[in-house]
């Protein structure tokens, strides 16, 4: 599958963006569909989660309350909701899907080309 990111940026210190994460077939209910970013000079940092089947989701810490995820089966698309944006969250926004319940970045494939989020203070 081929995964396409969208929705990135300009925003200030508290506003929110929506991105999305349009696939380019059905995706496998046994699928988990993620959002990683990467900050420049930093590593590919997990974000969030979901199963596909099940909606279930998990978040990083540094984003819990404040960025949602969820998936429009219909659409095979996948967004992250952010919320109270913050400087720190400035960086490179991927979306990609694994086999498996994980949340390390070796473990997904089909990365999409990333979208950048610049958050202003």
């Amino acid at each position: 599958v081929q995964l396409q990111a969208s929705g990135g940026g300009l925003v200030q210190a508290g506003e929110s963006l929506r991105l999305s994460c349009a696939a380019s077939r059905r995706i496998f209910s046994s699928s988990v569909l993620g959002w990683f970013r990467q900050a420049q000079e930093k590593e590919r940092e997990f974000v969030a989660r979901i199963r596909w089947s099940t909606g279930s989701t998990y978040y990083a810490d540094s984003v819990k309350g404040r960025f949602t995820i969820s998936r429009d089966s219909a659409k095979n698309t996948v967004y992250l909701q952010m919320n109270s944006l913050k400087p720190e969250d400035t960086a490179v926004y991927y979306c990609a899907a694994s086999p498996s319940t994980s949340s390390y970045a070796p473990d997904f494939g089909s990365w999409g080309q990333g979208t950048l989020v610049t958050v202003s203070s």
